[in-house]
């Protein structure tokens, strides 16, 4: 198998506020939000026909002009959206214009159509339409808070909520809850990537101290760390925090293309970066080198070969746990070509357990045996009583890789111009499930010392491993040795 190092392109915590009325949607725990279709199955038509630039099929919403779709957004006196339809709408929009602007064309019929901006509006008209606002706006704030990151929508929303809240007290008192859960859940952003910045720094390259140090004051996995049900418990925590950062819309962010109908230009011309996302995907390459590197490290092969098992039963771990993405982080680093070419080292293992874990990921049939694995996970997590039972951690990669196919394989518009939804409901059913996934909070205890290792341990550079790789057992070819002269002529020089 060969390593799968990812590359870019390869805080939401639900905190439910003041409800208004009960036959209002609420946002639903994210497995029973979709069908198993994948389109929405509770929008209330019966004909196969359009309704206000809408069309339907089968009772399912399947496309309609972009002015349509956004006043299918907006409540009003007698109507409200489906809560299947707000999710699948704020997380597919962006593919057609910035979130800020999709605010400023809400906040426009919020306030014309319903006759907000009349100092003599009708009060009772008022407190019909202001819940409702506030509680699209509430859906909004909740799933998609990073959206608020952005100072024009932020202002857009004090703007709204002011127009809302000024005649009622009760109105008030939910418009200032729902503004200090935002707010908390961006603080808290910013400090995590305060954090992850001081990490960064922490992390450097451990080059070329290989065998300068005796190997009875090196620093290893083995002497942090030497039980793997522990070592796999702590890397949940660190994927289950990574997960839980990481907001739906950088799904779609991470692959937005330009629109054709929007003159050409790209609707994030000033687009936020995928950054949790890009986090998670370079914690990814980041285990996978640390595996390499405690592997190479050792002087003795049979202390290679020692780590090398030690990280099977710790893949072995991950993958009872539901922890896919640590176990297949874990495989790669052992697939690395440094580690791989160690023949004298692997003739030591026991490597009948390693090859049960390389079946459950074998890439043929599109990962068929690791695809039914995660099925088994997830019907279990659906029905779990405990936390334990619920983790259910997916390959990253290949995650990814399913919504950038789904993106380029259906087109974002039908040829007659108008949305197609059809594709916007595959594409939410997809990161809901995510969603749910990322909620699940870690029940292990934390090991601070064990996580520290994992998160700022100094790794070995791709060139590096290799060099360690030589040191640790001779170039086997002429092509090796040439490589391990140029490796040691330039990296020695650096120490």
């Amino acid at each position: 198998m060969l390593l799968l190092c990812l590359t870019y392109r390869d805080l939401y915590i639900y905190n439910p506020v003041v409800r208004f009325t009960e036959n209002m949607p609420q946002t639903p725990p994210f497995p029973s939000t979709f069908g198993s279709t994948g389109f929405n199955n509770n929008v209330y038509q019966t004909k196969e026909e359009s309704y206000g630039g809408l069309y339907y099929h089968d009772n399912n919403l399947v496309s309609g002009s972009l002015e349509a779709l956004i006043q299918h957004l907006v409540p009003n006196v007698d109507y409200y959206p489906d809560r299947t339809y707000i999710f699948t709408f704020l997380l597919s929009s962006r593919l057609f214009l910035h979130p800020y602007e999709l605010m400023s064309k809400v906040c426009y019929l919020c306030v014309e159509h319903q006759r907000l901006s009349d100092p003599q509006a009708d009060k009772m008209r008022l407190r019909k339409i202001a819940p409702k606002v506030v509680q699209l706006l509430t859906e909004w704030t909740e799933t998609f808070p990073y959206d608020f990151r952005d100072e024009r929508m932020m202002r857009s929303l004090k703007e709204l909520t002011h127009r809302l809240a000024s005649g009622d007290e009760f109105y008030r008192k939910a418009v200032q809850q729902m503004m200090q859960a935002l707010i908390r859940k961006l603080t808290t952003l910013s400090q995590y990537e305060e954090v992850l910045a001081k990490l960064s720094a922490t992390a450097t390259d451990r080059l070329t101290m290989l065998k300068t140090k005796p190997q009875s004051i090196q620093r290893d996995i083995l002497t942090i760390c030497n039980d793997p049900f522990t070592l796999a418990q702590q890397l949940t925590h660190i994927e289950l925090e990574r997960l839980s950062y990481i907001g739906p819309e950088e799904f779609v962010q991470a692959f937005v293309q330009k629109d054709p109908l929007d003159n050409d230009k790209s609707c994030f011309s000033e687009r936020k970066k995928a950054s949790s996302l890009q986090t998670y995907v370079e914690w990814f390459n980041r285990l996978s080198y640390l595996v390499a590197s405690e592997i190479c490290m050792p002087v003795k092969k049979k202390q290679r070969a020692r780590v090398i098992e030690f990280f099977v039963d710790v893949a072995r771990e991950c993958f009872n746990i539901g922890n896919f993405n640590s176990m297949m982080a874990i495989i790669s680093g052992m697939n690395m070509s440094p580690v791989s070419r160690l023949k004298k080292t692997w003739s030591k293992v026991k490597t009948a357990k390693f090859d049960i874990l390389e079946h459950q990921m074998d890439p043929s049939s599109n990962f068929y045996n690791y695809r039914t694995s995660l099925r088994g996970a997830t019907q279990r997590a659906i029905t779990a009583h405990s936390s334990r039972e619920k983790i259910v951690i997916p390959f990253f990669s290949l995650l990814i890789k399913d919504i950038y196919f789904l993106n380029e394989r259906c087109s974002n518009r039908l040829p007659n111009g108008l949305v197609n939804f059809e594709k916007f409901w595959e594409l939410a059913k997809q990161v809901s499930e995510f969603m749910a996934w990322k909620q699940v909070e870690c029940p292990f205890d934390r090991d601070r010392k064990i996580l520290q290792y994992l998160l700022t341990a100094p790794v070995f550079s791709e060139d590096a491993l290799y060099l360690a790789s030589y040191e640790s057992e001779g170039p086997e070819n002429n092509m090796e040795k040439d490589s391990w002269k140029s490796l040691r002529s330039t990296l020695l020089s650096r120490v």
